[in-house]
């Protein structure tokens, strides 16, 4: 007798059955109307399709479409609805592989007439004509050689190649809707009358197992949802993505570029240069309130040190190296072994403990040129980097501190949901499970004093320590990894970092990797995209551009221009002969946060006009009460309350 436990939405059912039963049926016993709620299930630790077929006692959680696991199901269900639209309508097609990614899944199709884009119209409409008709999903298990068979009278050889490279005797699973049948683990929707919301997106060329040696093939990209709700409102957040590319900006507004002679690296114009100093100044001057020295070090090491350090055997593909005088360098592509250096300099006492080191330092990394992406992806960068050397009995206090400053900062950009990740001891590792329970203990404490969730990743920490990452989430819902605090217990050991304890003997001391923005440059891109160009005024490269109506007020726009930059603002003055509409239509574009439009009237009264680049006209006042505007507006940073 079979003794199922069924759970749906945390209640529990119990049913028997003498025979084994699918998970349909069990369902079906339940209630009825259940069946056609439920996308797939897990039984056990299994994810199943409906159709799986239970022969001992288990526990089996129905997955419905709210589910979170739904999702990916159905992503996959729709890679080989793409598929059996495309074989309809081409039939000499031969399918490759089909997985979920990111937001959709792409299906990669060997052609002999590529496919253009008018033809991707109508694939969806076949898709569409085909999850109307509700299609029964079927599972089915052969015997591999049989697999093989079936796949090759088909005329699919890259389906044999698949079965042909898996390991084993195992059986083979296939999935089966209508006339249309593809090789898959699944698990897959009931019907296809559950795909109810997908698009696809673009054509891209790849080659077959990853490999420029191999076929090229034709690969169709799509994304699929739960509703068409969820649809749209992805369609919109992409829509919006685009509109804000921070790339296409960066060269509208002036900011910044790139160029061949130097690839992954940032040719920074004027005005992207206020922005990243202003950045940089308000980061310097907070960490000099919280305890920060700040130190700048060297670009070029000696191999050596990177090799005592570890990070050449870890690291060395992704450095750039020279060579001088019979002696190796590499760039730097991180900062910590030169802040050990700074520490070595003297023998440090624990009552000058917690020593915090500070660097905006300039990092470079040799990433594969097709990995770069504008500012998101470089190969030359500056962290907002710090080391605090502290004793073991500092940690939990240290990290607290800096999460309180990290949380402020963030604030002071508008950012206010963070996600939270403490990652745990890997399997390869270094120190004694008693410190890495009081490291881990010591994260899990700071976390729990802040009252916000977080995750925990079992086994995602440093091979040198724990740390928890913060994750930004914008207002497009995208997620950046930003922040982060690490645990050392290994570097200053290796490179012989100490200090005299208490007691009189030497101890070596627990180093903190921590940063708040991470990469500079990084983050002015996410700034860009978050704020589509908009910085907040006192981030805004140029915050007030004094605007003449004639030519008769160019000398009164220029001396209100030159007050406010002695005051500390970045003002300009537009004194072309244009009609004022203009004026103002581009440096609206130009998102300057405040126009002050001088005409005679403005002369006569010793006044100014102002209008906000949302295009609200502010009204008419003295100078004195627009710096007083711009003080508080500055003063207020990116905060909206």
């Amino acid at each position: 007798m079979l003794v199922i436990t069924v759970i749906i939405s945390d209640v529990s059912h119990y049913i028997t059955s003498c025979d084994p039963i699918s998970v349909r049926n069990v369902i079906a016993a339940i209630d009825p109307s259940l069946v056609r709620l439920a996308i797939a299930a897990r039984v056990d630790d299994r994810l199943v399709d409906l159709s799986y077929i239970i022969d001992h006692d288990v526990k089996v959680y129905i997955i419905a479409e709210k589910d979170k696991e739904s999702l990916e199901i159905i992503r996959h269900s729709s890679a080989h609805l793409l598929a059996h639209a495309v074989k309809q309508l081409y039939p000499t097609t031969q399918l490759a592989i089909g997985p979920v990614i990111d937001n959709g899944f792409y299906y990669d199709f060997a052609v002999k007439n590529p496919f253009m884009p008018e033809d991707l119209r109508r694939i969806q409409m076949r898709m569409e004509e085909l999850a109307s008709q509700d299609i029964l999903i079927e599972r089915l298990v052969i015997q591999r050689d049989e697999a093989v068979d079936l796949f090759h009278n088909l005329g699919e050889e890259y389906k044999v190649r698949i079965i042909n490279d898996i390991s084993g005797n195992e059986n083979i699973s296939l999935y089966r809707q209508a006339d249309f049948i593809d090789l898959c683990r699944g698990p897959h929707v009931p019907t296809t009358g559950k795909l109810k919301a997908f698009r696809l997106m673009k054509l891209a060329g790849a080659y077959w197992r990853g490999d420029s040696r191999n076929d090229m093939l034709q690969r169709i990209y799509g994304t699929a949802w739960i509703d068409l709700r969820s649809l749209e409102s992805y369609l919109y957040r992409l829509e919006e993505s685009e509109k804000r590319d921070h790339r296409k900006v960066g060269k509208a507004l002036d900011l910044f570029h790139f160029q061949e002679e130097a690839p992954g690296m940032v040719f920074w114009h004027d005005h992207g240069w206020r922005v990243y100093i202003e950045i940089q100044n308000y980061i310097r001057h907070l960490l000099r309130e919280n305890g920060y020295q700040e130190v700048h070090t060297p670009q070029i090491m000696s191999r050596s040190l990177w090799e005592r350090s570890g990070h050449w055997e870890k690291f060395h593909k992704y450095m750039f190296t020279t060579a001088s005088e019979n002696r190796d360098y590499a760039v730097k592509p991180m900062n910590c072994p030169c802040h050990i250096q700074v520490y070595n300099q003297r023998l440090h006492s624990y009552r000058e403990l917690p020593l915090r080191l500070s660097e905006f330092g300039s990092c470079h990394r040799n990433e594969p040129s097709g990995t770069l992406h504008g500012l998101m992806r470089v190969r030359n960068f500056v962290q907002d980097d710090a080391h605090i050397f502290c004793t073991e009995d500092q940690i939990q206090s240290e990290v607290s501190r800096f999460m309180d400053l990290l949380f402020q900062i963030y604030n002071d950009f508008n950012f206010n949901e963070v996600q939270l990740v403490l990652s745990t001891r890997p399997e390869q590792r270094v120190g004694s499970n008693a410190v890495w329970d009081k490291a881990e203990k010591s994260l899990e404490l700071a976390l729990n004093q802040r009252g916000l969730p977080w995750q925990l990743k079992p086994g995602e920490g440093a091979f040198y320590g724990p740390k928890i990452e913060f994750v930004l989430r914008d207002c497009l819902e995208r997620l950046w990894q930003c922040g982060t605090i690490q645990i050392d217990f290994s570097m200053p050991s290796r490179l012989d970092a100490c200090y005299v304890a208490e007691d009189g003997s030497k101890r070596i001391p627990v180093m903190l990797h921590r940063a708040i923005l991470g990469s500079i440059e990084r983050f002015i891109g996410i700034l860009i995209e978050q704020y589509a160009a908009g910085l907040p005024v006192w981030l805004a490269p140029v915050q007030v551009v004094v605007l003449n109506i004639t030519e008769q007020q160019a000398g009164y726009a220029v001396k209100v221009e030159k007050f406010l930059i002695q005051r500390g603002f970045r003002a300009e003055s537009d004194l072309r002969n244009e009609k004022i509409s203009f004026k103002i239509r581009v440096h609206t574009l130009q998102r300057v946060p405040y126009m002050l439009i001088i005409g005679d009237r403005e002369i006569k009264t010793e006044t100014i006009a102002i209008r906000s680049r949302a295009g609200k006209d502010l009204g008419v006042m003295n100078i004195q009460a627009f710096v007083q505007l711009l003080q508080s507006d500055v003063a207020r940073r990116g905060r909206t309350g």
